[in-house]
């Protein structure tokens, strides 16, 4: 397990990663009108991304720490966009969106070698149109995002953070994906530690909470039962029983005073 401590001068180019992403999903939620497809959000994306002086982080992206746009099983878009039943690592195609659909969008971005990772769920052609199910569903992963940054403070443990979310989850009653979860984010998009979303015991989950560390925070909820599966594209995560999934991500950094959330507005 290698974790590292990055520099204020590192953070400052990994704050302006994450305003890229936070800015994207501004866009997008603005862009999701009923009749748009998942390749128009996409296109959207980068644009606003090489516009901002970065590079979409997914696009090529082949698993682990490895990226060859030319190999088959690449990545190829620039967002992951998952709807409904779907958890994560939708692939845009040319799906129209629907009103009422519960849309997950995930978005990567690396600014001069540095990344940002974030995530939100949005309801197509907002809350008005969502159900009083959707609603709950994607407020309640929301909120337990926020409770898992809460517990990122220096001293604390990564398996604070994993007990912080499952709270949430089980108090709504909702199933919560085993198989993904969070991680550590710098040069790479995927470092150590693992943060699972949970509370259980393994290697990473012991790991001290130090200033200087960066993480992507990313809790993953179901209106139904925990088995997924992945669809014969490689990529796209389900709820095995069709049930709803919601997905929400920030990238934090832990200070001296607690977390800060890099993947903001203005951050």
């Amino acid at each position: 397990m290698e974790i590292t401590r990055k520099s204020a001068a590192e953070l400052a180019k990994m704050r302006v990663a994450g305003r890229i992403v936070a800015e994207v999903l501004a866009l997008v939620e603005e862009a999701l009108v009923p009749g748009i497809s998942t390749a128009e959000v996409d296109r959207l994306a980068e644009q606003h991304i090489r516009a901002s002086g970065g590079i979409p982080s997914f696009l090529g992206y082949l698993g682990g720490r490895r990226y060859d746009m030319g190999h088959p099983h690449a990545y190829k878009a620039t967002t992951c966009i998952s709807i409904d039943h779907e958890i994560v690592h939708g692939i845009p195609g040319h799906r129209e969106i629907k009103r009422g659909a519960v849309v997950s969008v995930d978005v990567g971005v690396i600014y001069d070698g540095w990344n940002g990772d974030g995530a939100r769920t949005f309801v197509c052609g907002g809350r008005e149109a969502a159900t009083e199910e959707a609603l709950a569903l994607i407020d309640t992963t929301r909120l337990a995002l926020m409770a898992g940054i809460a517990a990122a403070q220096p001293g604390n443990r990564v398996a604070d953070i994993g007990a912080a979310v499952e709270a949430i989850g089980r108090e709504g009653g909702y199933g919560i994906v085993r198989g993904y979860g969070g991680h550590g984010i710098g040069r790479l998009m995927h470092e150590d530690p693992s943060v699972l979303n949970f509370a259980t015991d393994y290697p990473d989950a012991r790991v001290r909470l130090e200033p200087g560390m960066c993480l992507a925070i990313e809790p993953m909820f179901m209106t139904g039962g925990e088995k997924t599966r992945t669809l014969r594209d490689g990529w796209t995560v389900v709820t095995a029983d069709r049930s709803l999934a919601a997905h929400f991500e920030h990238t934090i950094a832990i200070g001296e005073d607690g977390p800060e959330i890099l993947t903001k507005v203005g951050a």
